[in-house]
């Protein structure tokens, strides 16, 4: 199996949508009662939460190469003096 870039903003997005996916679950089977606009403030909350949480993820990245590869000289077959 192919690994794969880990990206926390889709898991931020993905567990809000299922917390409200949960959320409803739980009210249509009778366990709780809930305003039908409650989906709203945890869909859209769960969003920009994940869009920060990606926005981070990407400065965090973008630092991390950058400090890597700004020491490395290229040495390469190819290397212009």
């Amino acid at each position: 199996m192919a690994r794969h870039e880990f990206q926390p903003g889709k898991l931020v997005a993905g567990v809000f949508l299922i917390v409200a996916g949960v959320v409803y679950a739980g009210a249509a089977h009778g366990l709780w009662r809930i305003p039908w606009f409650t989906a709203v403030p945890l869909v859209v909350g769960g969003l920009f939460l994940a869009g920060v949480t990606a926005l981070l993820n990407r400065t965090i990245r973008r630092h991390r190469t950058g400090r890597r590869t700004a020491g490395l000289a290229d040495t390469g077959p190819g290397a212009v003096d």
